[in-house]
């Protein structure tokens, strides 16, 4: 089973950016489409960007197209999530996530199309 371990959460200011880091250990990565999820207080967890097993093909939610670039490194087994221009409705916690069809040029976008997720990572947008 892959252990997947975020990283690079902090709090920043509107404008500023963050680079979130997905680490994968102890399983297969380089052959799965990952996801990025977020979870904000009183709402429910939703898709936030999304990559194919090589890194050709990348899908994201309308309320971060243009400003989140999604990003995988499969010799490090890591994906990133590079935040722009950041706002506080961004703000929450922040969820990596492996996709079960392996080798797919298909990005799932829904959470029960992912089978393994890290424990998250906090993002503090202020105004």
């Amino acid at each position: 089973q892959v252990q997947l371990v975020e990283s690079g959460g902090g709090s920043v200011q509107a404008g500023g950016s963050l680079r979130l880091s997905c680490a994968a250990s102890g399983g297969t990565f380089s052959s799965y489409p990952m996801g990025w999820f977020r979870l904000a207080p009183g709402k429910e967890r939703e898709f936030v960007a999304g990559i194919n097993w090589s890194g050709s093909i990348t899908n994201y939610a309308d309320s971060v197209k243009g400003r989140f670039t999604i990003s995988r490194d499969n010799a490090k087994n890591t994906v990133y999530l590079h935040m722009n221009s950041l706002k506080p409705e961004d703000t929450a916690v922040y969820y990596c996530a492996r996709s079960g069809s392996v080798g797919s040029a298909y990005i799932p976008r829904t959470l029960d199309e992912y089978n393994s997720w890290g424990q998250g990572t906090q993002v503090t947008v202020s105004s």
